[in-house]
């Protein structure tokens, strides 16, 4: 899912990201929760931009990043044989229109 030529100075694409933080203060996760696997979608001219951009949000929101998962462009994952439903492309296609970092799920994590 790229940019519209003209419309941004660098192409942008939309990455899939899966992330795994743990606990940071006032991180908003739910008590007894040991962390939290987040599926973002974020734009940037490459994926190591994207993920840049995610971990500097995350850490925003007093997360704490401990590895970050690369799954692609959506026509990546499209040729991988991913299903990607609706609401899915309407998250990504806003990542891209407002160039921003969207969390698309976010699953506290319990136990050890």
């Amino acid at each position: 899912m790229r940019a519209p030529a003209g419309e941004q100075a660098a192409m942008q694409d939309v990455y899939t990201l899966l992330v795994e933080a743990g606990r940071g203060p006032d991180d908003g996760l739910p008590e007894g929760a040991t962390g939290a696997a987040l599926v973002c979608y974020a734009s940037g001219r490459d994926e190591a931009e994207a993920v840049r951009e995610t971990v500097a949000i995350l850490k925003q929101a007093a997360l704490s990043v401990l590895d970050v998962a690369g799954y692609g462009t959506l026509e990546e994952r499209e040729a991988e044989g991913h299903e990607i439903g609706l609401e899915d492309r309407a998250l990504m296609a806003r990542a891209l229109e407002e160039n921003a970092v969207i969390v698309a799920e976010l699953t506290p994590l319990f136990g050890e």
